[in-house]
């Protein structure tokens, strides 16, 4: 089947093809016209969620620009203040009205006549937003959406001086791969300590968060907010034990190789000790991998590299760029982190990062140009309700493209040995990242388990959870003060509560597809695209199966294709 990346803004029908979201008052009379409207016939029932959908993707694309723009420069107090108008002042009365058209929706006669294996996931997700909803969590859920923007404000603004010259965080971490072990301390403590002078801060706003999300919670009829979020993020699929039971399958079957890895790097480093400022770096005489300098080399290797592997790929981020939805470069003042960012109305998704020119860099780039493929591949659904895929298959889409295109990185490295090496240290970050998300997802369960804590249980917690899921191989002797608040750096803590297993889950998609890859490319990316085409119109297990993968967080499942990882990088 050929897919086109000529992707169309979606024609309005029910709002004027002029119409800007300026206040409540301009948007309210369209949420009237659905409220009103008779339901009488199944063709007027169709015609009225169509309608509805698209009143859903303005609104969305709106509050979604509003969000890249205060990210892409958090110094600019009037896109914090548009941003932070429509979470306050608009967001609040819509969801009044749309847990009215919900209601209306699962009361009409007519919605037994729609085809039900097509809108079975649809419905189920309306079912549970009408269970959650609370006219009291309007303004709580307003106050959250401006409070963990918060974060990224407080993150952009810190900076450290290296050799002289000013660098963000994310720029200051390619010393971190120097041949120079003292250069690489120096930077290390820098970026710690800067982080510390802003513990206080945020520590606070966690704190706040907490108990805001707590209420939340309790408002809706729930022992913990864990309990409400699950069901918020739609986790029809699995339960906690099964979040238990991953925590175990990595310390069973994934420490053992993470401590091999750092058994094989300090060797290869000469030292006796290998601290944490050494896990990244190369031996005297290598020069850290470098694969481009700017963000637009960036841009131009990186569709190189999807063409490669197929021309529709290359053509979505060919597309992007002729868009402008790009902003790759670190700066002062913008956000930290990297994200896709799905626009509903006009279809191509806008990525944001903050590039350095490290092989990190490439892996943000291809993994959030795997989530725009899926953006893409989704547009042409008819509601925008079916765009809503689970994020746990939204991160398969950007973990599998970051291992297929791995097939394509000469683009990057001309050279025989630096391509080796890009390929070994992507394979141990495959294996290095499960125990992070191991450890973060483990702490987010105590912390919502148990809201009533102080900031030194907090901590306390953290060191525990973190000592756990931490290679002994590694020297952290007398960092103790930088490793209690090393949960202050991970931003989904503070911006998307909980979203942080699906990494984990979406990995073993990712390696069972790319497993398919070394035997099939074509079929592997065939199976992808099937999978990714489907948007949300299917269970999670149902989209696994799609894609030709089961969905099985078992231990014995994990461990088999830990080895499979394993036995690729001893291969290289």
């Amino acid at each position: 089947m050929n897919y086109s990346a000529d992707i169309k803004k979606l024609p309005r029908k029910f709002l004027p093809e002029d119409f800007v979201i300026k206040d409540w008052q301009s948007l309210e009379p369209y949420f009237k016209n659905l409220d009103e409207r008779s339901l009488g016939t199944v063709a007027e029932l169709e015609q009225w969620l169509k309608d509805a959908s698209e009143l859903e993707a303005v609104i969305s694309e709106d509050a979604c620009w509003r969000q890249i723009k205060m990210t892409c420069d958090t110094e600019n107090k009037q896109l914090e203040e548009a941003f932070n108008f429509f979470m306050m002042e608009i967001q609040p009365m819509i969801q009044p009205y749309a847990d009215k058209l919900n209601k209306k929706l699962l009361a009409c006669p007519h919605l037994s006549s729609l085809d039900q294996s097509k809108y079975f996931t649809y419905l189920r997700n309306v079912k549970k937003n009408i269970e959650l909803f609370r006219e009291e969590n309007i303004h709580l859920n307003a106050e959250l959406n401006v409070m963990q923007q918060q974060y990224g404000v407080i993150a952009g603004k810190m900076t450290v001086e290296v050799n002289g010259q000013e660098y963000t965080l994310q720029q200051a971490a390619k010393f971190l791969e120097d041949p120079d072990r003292k250069l690489r301390e120096e930077v290390y403590r820098k970026i710690n300590e800067r982080r510390l002078q802003d513990k206080e801060e945020l520590n606070t706003l966690f704190s706040n968060l907490l108990e805001k999300r707590h209420r939340v919670a309790l408002n809706a009829g729930f022992a913990n907010y864990r309990d409400f979020r699950f069901k918020e993020l739609g986790r029809f699929d699995y339960t906690k034990d099964e979040c238990y039971q991953f925590h175990e399958a990595v310390k069973l079957h994934v420490m053992p190789l993470v401590n091999q890895i750092y058994e094989a790097k300090k060797k290869k480093l000469g030292l006796d000790t290998l601290r944490p400022w050494d896990v990244e770096a190369e031996p005297a005489g290598i020069q850290p991998l470098r694969p481009f300098k700017t963000g637009e080399e960036l841009t131009e290797k990186t569709i190189a590299c999807f063409r490669g592997l197929k021309t529709f790929f290359a053509d979505c981020l060919q597309k992007m760029k002729a868009m402008g939805h790009l902003d790759l470069e670190s700066r002062k003042g913008k956000a930290p982190g990297g994200y896709n960012c799905p626009l509903a109305e006009s279809g191509a998704p806008f990525i944001f990062m903050n590039a350095a020119g490290t092989l990190d860099d490439v892996t943000t780039m291809v993994h959030e140009g795997g989530h725009a493929i899926h953006s893409f591949l989704s547009h042409n659904l008819e509601l925008t309700g079916f765009k809503e895929y689970p994020t746990e298959i939204a991160e398969v889409a950007s973990m599998a493209m970051e291992l297929f295109s791995m097939d394509k990185w000469d683009v990057f490295f001309d050279n025989a040995d630096e391509l080796k090496r890009a390929k070994e240290q992507q394979l141990e970050r495959v294996i290095t990242i499960f125990p992070w998300i191991a450890t973060i997802d483990k702490f987010q369960h105590w912390i919502y388990e148990n809201p009533v804590h102080t900031e030194e249980d907090r901590a306390g917690k953290w060191m525990e959870i973190l000592n756990e899921f931490s290679s002994p191989i590694v020297d952290v002797q007398g960092l103790d003060e930088y490793r209690r608040y090393g949960w202050q750096r991970q931003l989904h803590l503070y911006e998307v509560p909980f979203y942080y297993i699906e990494y984990g889950i979406a990995q073993l998609g990712a390696i069972g597809l790319w497993q398919q890859y070394k035997q099939n490319p074509a079929n592997a990316v065939n199976n992808y695209i099937t999978a990714l085409s489907l948007g949300g119109t299917r269970t999670l297990p149902e989209l696994f199966k799609a894609a030709g993968l089961d969905f099985n967080l078992s231990p014995g499942y994990i461990k088999g294709l830990m080895e499979f990882v394993k036995k690729e990088a001893d291969s290289l």
